[in-house]
């Protein structure tokens, strides 16, 4: 197949595409690299600050047009898949509808249905932007976000690509569940892919004397990802045993380095209202780190995973649970090897980079016919 992948988060797509190169497939990624992560892509379509940037990145786009036709497959990775208003965003995919055999909404992203999701109060426990039926933090830090997902724009964007795509592929059992009631003949799980093959493990072989938390977070998300409230409560932990815990901490640096910065940690902080392990932990496991995260029964029931549970979760419904947890690690550090072991496994049997390629292609074949 020829496949066109419009957009990036977390180097998700460059994964993706790299497998499915190797299966045989021709894949051209357009995207602006996820920011300062600088991921890697065939077309760049970065846009600058300011009202020069933005006639530049305008002119940028009608010049590729011609680019975004006759593709077997284009992949979207969000509602917002461009740096354009709804509107504007909403006639692009209408173009990509148009002149391209069939396409795929990749969910890697927060969207309208998502939020409308978890607003209401009932398809989530906990959820960015409730936890139980009260405002979270960063809903109340930032009470207008959750009106930017659910204007009237946002919405009529949302039912135009929910109505056009031929098929919504979820990274998440969060977006997944989002859209169960939406467009149930649509939906697919593909879960996140890791690559492991080649990659410089750093399994736990032995009790560590001094446990080494690694925190990598992205400034203007802490909020988000609960990450402020995770770090606090690490520090006090970290204070609390200066002689058998220490703290790794990294933020807004390009992808590469990030990786490099994994490697000497023990145990990877992630994201506190999150059902599911996202990228940073799966990373983290990969490499024989135990994941803090979110690592919720209904997760582990949807992937169909009854024995092998090795993620360390943590809930925003009990204020003392992630200093709890990390107590827990720090005075039974002599379980860590079993874990980092474990991890390992969970990431190679789940998320492998060429296992998701294959749940992907098992599910393009439905559409993409000879």
């Amino acid at each position: 197949m020829n496949i066109l992948i419009v957009g990036d988060a977390s180097n998700f797509h460059v994964t993706l595409a790299e497998e499915f190169r190797a299966l045989g497939h021709s894949v051209t990624i357009m995207s602006e690299g996820c920011r300062w992560m600088d991921t890697a892509r065939d077309i760049d379509i970065t846009r600058r600050p300011g009202f020069a940037g933005a006639v530049r990145y305008g002119a940028r786009l009608l010049s590729l047009l011609p680019k975004m036709r006759g593709w077997d497959v284009v992949y979207i990775f969000s509602l917002n898949f461009l740096d354009l208003r709804p509107e504007k965003l909403l006639a692009v995919f209408r173009y990509l509808r148009r002149h391209n055999r069939h396409v795929v909404y990749s969910m890697l992203n927060t969207d309208y249905y998502y939020v409308k999701a978890c607003l209401d109060c009932e398809t989530y426990r906990y959820s960015d932007f409730r936890i139980g039926s009260s405002p979270s933090p960063y809903a109340t830090l930032l009470p207008g976000k959750e009106h930017e997902w659910t204007t009237d724009a946002m919405r009529r964007l949302a039912e135009g690509v929910a109505e056009g795509i031929d098929m919504l592929i979820a990274c998440l059992w969060e977006y997944h569940e989002a859209y169960r009631k939406v467009i149930p003949d649509k939906l697919r799980y593909g879960g996140i892919p890791i690559k492991t093959s080649g990659i410089d493990r750093h399994i736990i072989e032995e009790e560590p004397a001094k446990v080494r938390f690694f925190l990598g977070y992205h400034r203007d998300r802490m909020a988000l990802k609960g990450t402020d409230r995770i770090l606090a409560a690490l520090k006090n932990v970290v204070e609390r045993h200066p002689d058998k815990a220490e703290m790794e901490l990294v933020s807004n640096v390009p992808y590469r380095e990030y990786i490099e910065r994994l490697n000497s940690s023990h145990v990877m902080l992630d994201q506190l209202y999150s059902y599911t392990p996202a990228t940073n932990a799966l990373l983290g496991m990969a490499r024989g780190m135990v994941a803090v995260s979110g690592a919720e029964p209904e997760y582990y029931d949807f992937i169909g995973e009854q024995e092998n549970r090795p993620i360390i979760n943590i809930s925003p419904l009990d204020g003392g649970d992630i200093e709890q947890k990390l107590e827990w690690i720090v005075a039974n550090k002599s379980r860590l090897p079993e874990l980092s072991r474990r991890s390992v496994e969970f990431v190679a049997k789940h998320n492998d980079s060429r296992v998701v390629a294959q749940r992907h292609l098992k599910y393009l074949s439905e559409i993409v016919k000879p």
